[in-house]
């Protein structure tokens, strides 16, 4: 039965847009009921976002194949992630690129994902617990950046961190209650801004929780 709705996920990621096939495959080979909680686990290959703990969400599959596929990966990028969440993400990435550098604020979420990490045996994940809106300047520059979380604007000091030919994608607010997916490129002469979806994601919060 997995295997079954795993495959119509596919299928439906293909008759949504999704062309790239890495990204297809890397959908398909990373187990997302691993990342989802015990009661939600019959819901773990449908198209649907999912809470996780800390009021935070596991991303909708299509949203992270969409994000993934606008990053145009290869195996030489050096990608920066901010918000690692379940490690969903993560983990997708990780099968498309040279190393991940994942940032988590809430230091009982980045646990959870280290294990999953650990378990899928992922050594190119590099993770931290940190105010992801900061990005992680002593890695800086990044080939690639990905925001798992609404910026209010479009994120300055992450843009700083990318490197010239580099692309981030972000959800950024665009008005009241409306979010877009920003496909952010960085040329020598500045950077160029295409809007790519409507999305719905958790704010980008800056600053640590108090139990961080």
């Amino acid at each position: 039965m997995q295997d079954q709705r795993k495959a119509e996920l596919i299928l439906g990621l293909r008759n949504q847009g999704i062309r790239d096939m890495k990204v297809l495959e890397a959908m398909e080979r990373v187990p997302r009921d691993l990342f989802v909680a015990e009661p939600f686990q019959n819901r773990a290959w449908a198209d649907t976002a999912l809470p996780i703990a800390c009021g935070q969400t596991i991303s909708q599959p299509y949203v992270v194949a969409a994000m993934t596929q606008a990053l145009d990966l290869n195996d030489r990028c050096k990608v920066l992630e901010i918000g690692t969440g379940s490690g969903y993400q993560t983990a997708v990435l990780a099968q498309l690129c040279r190393r991940v550098y994942t940032i988590e604020r809430y230091r009982s979420l980045l646990r959870e994902a280290e294990a999953r990490f650990a378990a899928l045996k992922l050594t190119n994940v590099t993770s931290m617990v940190g105010d992801g809106s900061k990005g992680w300047p002593m890695q800086a520059p990044f080939d690639r950046i990905i925001v798992t979380a609404a910026a209010p604007e479009l994120p300055q000091a992450l843009i700083a961190q990318l490197a010239v030919g580099g692309v981030m994608v972000a959800p950024v607010d665009v008005a009241q209650g409306d979010q877009e997916i920003k496909r952010i490129t960085r040329s020598d002469s500045g950077v160029r801004v295409e809007s790519l979806m409507r999305v719905r994601f958790v704010p980008l919060v800056e600053g640590l929780p108090r139990d961080a």
